[in-house]
């Protein structure tokens, strides 16, 4: 059986003697849309942080296309394919969109100017504003900077925790359509998401974490179809 391109499993730890994470188990094939989802406190950006490398893991392992990362820095996983996107703090405002960008590129030896003219292409009106400084743009457009300064680094995982955190409905729809183009291209994504409902509507995978541990998995639709996840998670 192939092993699925990410896999992140049985993984527990926490900040300091506290475990948040218990024995929790993330996979993500190749170009799928995998979604994490559950209540507040449930350890959603918490997996995520310790698949990134940002928390230490007591017992897990990580893999990705294969190869064991369990050990490696944030920088070297960026190094191995994955670009992650935090909620907050996710740009440099003082810098105009442009240099935003190519801050995604700074680790990069070769001519970025293709993906640059890409991550345009998906987000025409970030490409709008590229000569304007990021902090002067709405919190949605901050979120497309964000994403394309991820995508600057060529991604094979793009992991993006909230991020339609604070955008409006309309915005939410939008981001949620460009994740779609991304995966499409054969880009995996790994995405925490309070929006629930909308975002399983997206989901190949989804996972209900409750006290870092998981409690459903199954497709998106699945889910959604689930009469217990739609009354305990989802309002009915």
């Amino acid at each position: 059986m192939n092993q699925p391109y990410l896999s992140a499993t049985g993984m527990r730890g926490g900040y300091g003697k506290a475990d948040i994470l218990n024995d929790c188990t993330i996979t993500v094939e190749k170009g799928q849309i995998a979604v994490i989802v559950g209540p507040n406190g449930a350890g959603k950006s918490t997996a995520m942080k310790a698949v990134f490398g940002m928390l230490p893991l007591r017992e897990g392992r990580v893999t990705l296309a294969g190869e064991d990362i369990t050990a490696l820095s944030p920088q070297d996983r960026v190094g191995k394919g994955m670009g992650f996107v935090p909620q907050t703090n996710n740009i440099f405002p003082s810098m105009t969109v442009q240099e935003n960008l190519e801050m995604g590129a700074f680790t990069r030896q070769d001519d970025f100017r293709e993906t640059l003219q890409q991550v345009y292409d998906l987000f025409p009106a970030v490409a709008m504003k590229r000569r304007q400084r990021a902090g002067e743009l709405s919190g949605g457009q901050r979120q497309q900077v964000a994403v394309g300064r991820a995508l600057m680094t060529r991604p094979s995982l793009l992991m993006l925790d909230e991020p339609t955190a604070g955008v409006s409905p309309i915005v939410m729809d939008e981001l949620f359509d460009r994740i779609i183009e991304i995966a499409r291209t054969g880009i995996s994504i790994l995405m925490v998401e309070q929006n629930a409902r909308q975002a399983l509507e997206i989901a190949d995978i989804g996972y209900v974490l409750v006290q870092g541990a998981n409690r459903f998995t199954d497709s998106g639709a699945a889910l959604l179809a689930d009469p217990e996840v739609r009354r305990t998670f989802l309002g009915g």
